[in-house]
């Protein structure tokens, strides 16, 4: 087939899912992908990749650190890398494969190759044309460097390459204190490596409200990590195997040499479009390349649309599905509707973090008369029996009608307790509507009805 309903350029989280819901509304769809396995960065080198050496990392911490304290008696496990990064693969596998599968039970036509564009209907992949009433751009990010600093993948590295290194370093220098940096900075530093984490603002995570990067900051400090914030990496020299770090301290105008056995490059993403040659049949971009889009994710060229990484907002691969999903229902004839507004973000160190809604930085700027409900992870039960009380809830409420404004955690199993508040967000649902609500004991998510109950009379175990 070449003549289709809807084609789908990039098989990542928020192309496939577009594909495959597509297909499901009787659309007759087609998926490009030029990459040798489908998932975009999210299943073959981002999220699932990490998340495998996150928790391998985590149980290494475990067996050193709290077995013991369990009366699980034994030598501390020997870490073998190759095995390690074996584990890692297999789980890829498994993920790519999947989307394969789905693919063949929805009858999605996966075509493999280099897309572009020839008119705003036509597209051309390694010399064959195929033709779409509807094409929808979902071709993701790549990573981004500093000026005078290449990225080889072996020393100097991104993402990409620090999660498959040919050995652990013994020192790992990190340029960048957001999401990537910092959960890779918790791989290796369980790992046993030196990281020092350097980052341009005057805090990690500068764009979470400010009383979650503090304590983050201070526990992954306890655990091992070093930062230096307010940082201007200037250069990375490479002598023989060996890296040196130039940077300058902002506040003292100092000048600061770190040495590093690997660099990771964690300063951020851009959108991925230059390939498509979408500008040249009259698309609009802006200058980091990020495709424009209106509230319906369509494109300034009719039937073309855009959605995840490639266009503005937070690259996160749930958002591209939600966008994969209202595109394709759109395409549909159907209504489709996403609140920008109530999508969660995470970190998925130890303790993880997790967040929807407004910061109270954000509440103090647009003068929002709001509510405080904070409890802490030390009083939940099931956190002290895990060893990871460190922590705390922070529920932000509108002071009058008492509606959920925005929701903080950092804490145990923070990246799936977070949706409770998602939900009761979307429900328009207030604190003493969650207050209200049976929470089963023992679990991490009594520290919501907790936090939920401080905005109130008070909470019951703090």
């Amino acid at each position: 087939m070449t003549n289709f309903d809807v084609i789908v350029i990039g098989g990542g989280p928020g192309g496939y899912v577009c594909a495959i819901r597509c297909s499901q509304l009787g659309l007759k769809t087609a998926c490009i992908d030029a990459s040798p396995a489908l998932g975009g960065t999210c299943l073959n080198v981002g999220c699932i990749p990490s998340k495998a050496l996150l928790h391998a990392s985590h149980q290494l911490h475990e067996a050193k650190h709290n077995f013991a304290k369990m009366g699980l008696i034994s030598e501390p496990p020997i870490i073998n890398w190759k095995k390690m990064q074996e584990y890692k693969d297999i789980i890829i596998r498994q993920n790519t494969q999947g989307i394969e599968f789905l693919f063949k039970k929805n009858k999605v036509q996966y075509i493999n190759g280099h897309a572009r564009f020839t008119n705003k209907n036509e597209i051309q992949v390694d010399g064959k044309t195929y033709t779409g009433n509807n094409i929808v751009i979902a071709t993701g990010s790549e990573a981004t460097s500093l000026p005078g600093i290449d990225i080889d993948e072996e020393l100097i590295v991104s993402s990409t390459g620090a999660l498959s290194l040919k050995k652990i370093p013994n020192r790992l220098v990190v340029i960048g204190g957001g999401v990537i940096g910092l959960e890779l900075s918790s791989v290796y530093n369980r790992l046993g490596t030196e990281v020092t984490v350097l980052e341009y603002q005057n805090s990690i995570t500068p764009e979470m409200d400010k009383d979650i990067s503090k304590n983050l900051q201070r526990i992954l400090k306890q655990q091992g990590i070093k930062f230096e914030t307010n940082c201007a990496v200037n250069a990375v020299r490479k002598y023989k195997n060996k890296l040196t770090v130039k940077y300058k301290n902002n506040k003292t105008e100092s000048s600061e040499i770190i040495e590093a056995d690997i660099v990771l490059v964690a300063t951020g993403r851009k959108a991925h479009s230059k390939e498509l040659s979408f500008e040249e049949i009259g698309g609009t971009v802006d200058e980091r390349g990020g495709i424009e889009t209106d509230i319906r994710n369509l494109t300034n060229l009719s039937s073309i649309y855009a959605i995840g990484d490639v266009t503005n907002g937070p690259m996160l691969a749930h958002k591209a599905e939600e966008e994969g999903i209202a595109v394709a229902e759109t395409i549909a004839g159907q209504k489709s509707h996403i609140n920008f507004n109530h999508i969660p973000n995470v970190i998925y160190t130890n303790p993880e973090v997790a967040s929807v809604g407004m910061t109270e930085e954000m509440l103090k700027e647009n003068d929002k008369d709001y509510k405080v409900g904070k409890f802490n992870f030390a009083g939940n039960g099931r956190a002290k029996l895990v060893f990871s009380s460190a922590g705390f809830v922070k529920l932000l409420t509108d002071n009058k009608t008492d509606r959920i404004l925005g929701c903080h955690i950092i804490g145990p199993n923070a990246g799936d307790i977070i949706h409770e508040v998602c939900v009761a967000m979307e429900f328009g649902a207030s604190a003493q509507d969650l207050a209200m609500t049976c929470h089963a004991h023992p679990t991490f998510s009594e520290a919501i009805k907790e936090a939920a109950l401080s905005c109130g009379d008070g909470a019951i175990h703090s």
